[in-house]
């Protein structure tokens, strides 16, 4: 795949390095040559010196081509020119980053297929980190209206020992909620679980569920026996 970066800032470099890692064609559009030299010589990126809302340096990166572009440029306005020519060439997969939410929709408007707000996204996780301590991770889909979330499974809990087709016909269990991701140890495969699949101490568990019920499912796995 050919992906197009607007903005070598540490967003860009990250996302651009990260790609490159597997295995994907980046090429990264900043007006700092030192950046641009950056993502050359450290990256393994291709890197265009120029601003990335002028269609000359847009056109000479190769936006035609482009199967994907993500705008993490330095203000939600230039990522809002950049979301616009990309749409006009026919990128089919835009990104941007976001600083100010009054942008969402014309962010959307202008053709963005993901809209990632920085502060928010970091915000939401922090608040998670400290409300559940518990919880290793927690993703967010659907604007907040659906969690996924990992968490190993304690010793002495209510699970452990049974299958997950007898934890999800628990009445405490909340309704709406599944475990779809199984890991019996550190090392080992994330598998999707069946209903036959028994829970082991120190294994761990993604479960989706709806964000009201978080606290319901955290305490119903936590419980003691």
């Amino acid at each position: 795949m050919y992906v197009l970066i607007g903005g070598a800032g540490l967003v860009g470099l990250s996302l651009a390095q990260k790609l490159v890692e597997l295995g994907h064609t980046v090429s990264v559009i900043d007006n700092d040559p030192n950046a641009c030299h950056y993502a050359r010589e450290q990256v393994g990126a291709m890197a265009f010196e120029g601003s990335a809302v002028s269609t000359e340096t847009l056109l000479e990166a190769g936006i035609r081509k482009a199967d994907a572009l993500a705008a993490v440029l330095r203000s939600d306005a230039l990522n809002l020119a950049m979301v616009t020519l990309a749409k006009h060439y026919g990128v089919s997969h835009i990104l941007a980053r976001m600083r100010h939410r009054d942008f969402t929709e014309p962010l959307r408007l202008a053709g963005a297929n993901h809209i990632i707000s920085t502060v928010e996204l970091a915000v939401s996780t922090m608040v998670n980190a400290i409300e559940y301590p518990q919880v290793e991770s927690m993703m967010h889909f659907e604007q907040g209206q659906i969690e996924v979330l990992k968490m190993v499974i304690p010793n002495n809990c209510y699970v452990v020992g049974r299958s997950v087709a007898e934890i999800a016909q628990n009445p405490l269990f909340p309704s709406g909620s599944l475990i779809i991701g199984y890991q019996s140890h550190p090392h080992t495969d994330l598998i999707i679980p069946n209903g036959s699949t028994v829970v082991e101490p120190g294994s761990t568990v993604l479960i989706v569920t709806k964000p009201g019920f978080l606290h319901q499912v955290i305490d119903f796995i936590e419980g003691c026996q």
